[in-house]
């Protein structure tokens, strides 16, 4: 979708890690550049220089993100609580709000994402 291969290996990496079961880790919420961002090609010292007004979209998803699931920013929480707490509170629609303007979610497959996850960790 445009990344460079560093970029891709290192989403790869982390998606892999958030989807295995067996692994529970810390992760710190943060509305600001993470540790995916640390290959992009587009990653300034502490912003996002994709293109004028990146990073402040990019913030404003993650904001949005945080404030939908109840976070605190900053806070440190096990990746089973956030995985469980994204099935029970996202649902595939949230993300015509939550993601208004990423260029991922023209493609569909976060919201089959989000679609699967509530479909593994959630009551029917």
């Amino acid at each position: 979708m445009g990344y460079s291969p560093e970029f891709i290996a290192k989403m790869k990496e982390v998606v892999e890690q958030i989807r295995d079961d067996r692994m529970d880790f810390p992760i710190r919420v943060v509305a600001a550049l993470d540790d995916t961002c640390t290959v992009c090609p587009h990653k300034g010292k502490s912003t996002c220089e994709a293109s004028i007004g990146s990073n402040e979209h990019v913030l404003s998803m993650d904001n949005k993100v945080i404030h939908h699931l109840e976070l605190i920013d900053g806070a440190v929480y096990n990746k089973s609580f956030l995985v469980q707490l994204t099935a029970e509170k996202v649902k595939a629609d949230d993300l015509d709000y939550i993601c208004k303007g990423c260029s991922w979610l023209s493609y569909g497959v976060c919201k089959e994402g989000v679609t699967a996850l509530r479909e593994k960790y959630t009551t029917k």
